[in-house]
């Protein structure tokens, strides 16, 4: 009886301790590379997706990133297939990790930035911002943008059809999720995570947390009333902010704070 005892006392302090162990944070260590030639990816991003926190490799490919068991890491370059994967106790014993990562097979357009300068004069500064037909703006020390052109409207077959609209997917799984909300909103939030997404254009972290395709995040923006044009070359950072905004207008309107055609001003 004694033994058995015994046995059982062991058997719960393995476990406890193994509980104990998975929720310690370490510090995951590794390398990306190219999957092909074996090259270092410098400046290639690694998010953690479950605490929100987001580094770039060094221009040797070496990352290191807090992490616990279990914990989901976005592994993505530009112009290079993401990968996604599980933190295990073996990759945090400090061992380093390898990474490779295949090229797209899809041609890959160059970006351009251009810089404009500004004056302080509002209404000489909006007209020098360089917009084309369906651009979204931003002045810097106003928190509102501007999208020229006309959005895209949807027409349902039947007012029943109407009410299942993608924007009220978002306001009800951010009821049921909020911990979703407060992980989009802290990438929004972070300078090193903003960043990060203002460089990036695949809508995989967004697919991520919302656990949408992308063409159900493409009609949850339509549904938002950004334009196809928007919807298509804006960035990662940009379409966060923008189901942001989407959401924090539509729960006014649900919670009856605004008319229907009025969009809150921002102080």
């Amino acid at each position: 009886m004694q033994r058995i005892l015994f046995i059982c006392c062991l058997f719960i302090s393995i476990s406890s301790f193994s509980q104990i162990d998975s929720l310690r944070t370490r510090v995951l260590k590794g390398q990306v590379i190219h999957a092909v030639n074996n090259n270092a990816l410098s400046a290639a991003h690694i998010l953690n997706l479950n605490t929100v926190q987001g580094t770039i490799t060094d221009d040797k490919g070496f990352f290191e990133m807090p992490s616990r068991v279990n914990d989901t890491i976005l592994v993505s370059y530009l112009g290079y297939e993401s990968i996604k994967l599980k933190v295990t106790n073996d990759l945090l014993k400090g061992n380093e990790l390898e990474i490779a990562l295949y090229e797209k097979p899809e041609e890959v357009k160059e970006v351009v930035i251009r810089s404009t300068e500004l004056i302080g004069v509002l209404e000489i500064d909006v007209k020098m911002v360089p917009k084309d037909r369906f651009t979204r703006i931003h002045i810097n020390g106003l928190p509102q943008s501007y999208e020229i052109g006309t959005p895209t409207k949807k027409s349902f077959s039947s007012p029943i059809a109407a009410l299942f609209q993608p924007v009220d997917f978002l306001y009800n799984l951010f009821g049921k999720k909020p911990k979703q909300l407060k992980k989009l909103q802290k990438l929004k939030k972070e300078d090193d995570l903003r960043k990060m997404l203002a460089g990036k254009f695949d809508r995989e972290v967004m697919m991520e947390y919302l656990d949408m395709d992308r063409k159900e995040l493409n009609d949850l923006l339509t549904d938002c009333n950004y334009s196809a044009y928007f919807i298509k070359k804006a960035s990662d950072l940009q379409m966060i902010e923008a189901v942001l905004d989407c959401y924090e207008n539509y729960k006014a309107l649900k919670k009856g704070k605004i008319e229907r055609n009025k969009i809150p001003v921002k102080n």
